[in-house]
């Protein structure tokens, strides 16, 4: 597979937003639907969607990242020993220990080694059978003295038997010893083995629906218009709150020889009125003058799940904020969200005479 970032057309340090437009925009222009008349298209696509899928999950794309910088440090060193000139020759790597130390960077579960299917032995040669001794080779056995006849050949010499620390050593020597072109062998091997497997089903088509407050309280039924025209209906479920995601299966992108994509609805409520939302509590803004500042009061207002009334406790400054419990938005399994208040202190349209002499009499020291 390709450098993902090179295929989106992204920056290395790209944000998610940009990430995901510039999948949307190249899953338009490569789309198989699109362009009939190229038949590497579908090819283009299924490749847009692996580097999409990698970059899209932040432990993927930071393992891959760390993997290319891995491989780019040891392609360097590599050239430095070329440089140097010629150095020992290496002893020969296991064809698993590449493969074992992408797959520590990777996060990947380490093989058994005795899940590796053992050599097979070599087939002993059988024995060839003695000839047939002469008649004189006969009597001279029959001289040989009776305890030469006790005397019995001696077992082959067993093998000895390995330290287990010896056996532990090699292959950490062995891992150490890796080349570095062994190793961005085994990184592409894992990205390749990684993409066919999610090459299987067209990746997920991100759509944003916007809604408001009212349409979660009432648990509205909304319509999501996708790229290529098709409508959906999507319920907002109980408890929904601001860009939270709704994943409809198999409503996404369709490609021959796939399954087909998923659509996943991500909810922007409106946050331009007089509330706005923070998870499931309702954020708000009460003017209050100077004398209900300093001296307290009570203030009636309207909100999105009903009326509420405010209680200013005396001597409350401006960007004070009071939380009403439980008239928030609606959760799951009966929960409620708080309305939180915050106070601005403003003044008269038209200028009050007494609060202009009450003012100046605090500044200049003396009383009317």
């Amino acid at each position: 597979m390709r450098d993902p970032y090179a295929i989106l057309g992204v920056r290395r340090n790209a944000g998610q937003d940009e990430i995901k437009a510039a999948w949307r925009s190249l899953a338009k222009a490569v789309h198989p639907d699109h362009n009939q008349d190229d038949p590497t298209a579908a090819e283009r696509f299924a490749e847009a969607g692996k580097a999409y899928e990698l970059l899209r999950d932040p432990k993927l794309r930071s393992r891959y990242d760390y993997a290319r910088r891995e491989a780019e440090l040891r392609r360097m060193e590599a050239m430095k020993a070329k440089m140097r000139g010629p150095a020992q020759e290496e002893a020969p790597v296991d064809a698993e220990t590449a493969e074992d130390a992408i797959s520590q960077i990777f996060g990947a579960e380490t093989r058994a080694k005795s899940e590796r299917p053992s050599p097979k032995a070599a087939p002993k040669p059988s024995p060839k059978p003695a000839p047939k001794p002469t008649a004189k080779e006969a009597a001279r056995d029959t001289e040989r003295p009776a305890q030469a006849a006790d005397v019995r050949p001696e077992s082959a010499v067993e093998p000895q038997q390995e330290a287990p620390g010896a056996r532990m050593e090699a292959p950490l020597m062995q891992r150490a010893a890796a080349p570095a072109a062994e190793l961005v062998a085994a990184i592409v091997r894992r990205i390749r083995g990684r993409a066919a497997k999610t090459a299987e089903k067209v990746p997920d088509l991100p759509v944003d629906l916007a809604v408001s407050i009212a349409d979660l309280i009432n648990r509205q039924r909304m319509s999501v218009e996708l790229p290529d025209g098709e409508t959906l209906k999507v319920q907002i479920p109980p408890g929904a709150v601001d860009g939270q995601s709704i994943r409809l299966p198999e409503q996404g992108y369709r490609v021959t020889g796939m399954t087909r994509g998923d659509v996943v609805v991500t909810l922007r409520v409106d946050q331009g009125g007089a509330f706005r939302t923070r998870g499931l509590d309702l954020l708000t803004t009460l003017p209050i003058d100077l004398q209900g500042a300093v001296l307290g009061c009570e203030e009636h207002i309207e909100t999105p799940v009903g009326p509420a009334t405010v209680v200013v406790p005396a001597w409350s400054g401006s960007d004070k904020v009071i939380r009403l419990e439980g008239r928030g938005l609606p959760g799951s399994y009966g929960t409620h969200g708080d309305l939180l208040v915050e106070l601005r202190l403003i003044l008269k349209d038209t200028p009050d005479d007494k609060v202009t002499d009450l003012m100046k009499s605090q500044r200049d020291g003396f009383y009317l």
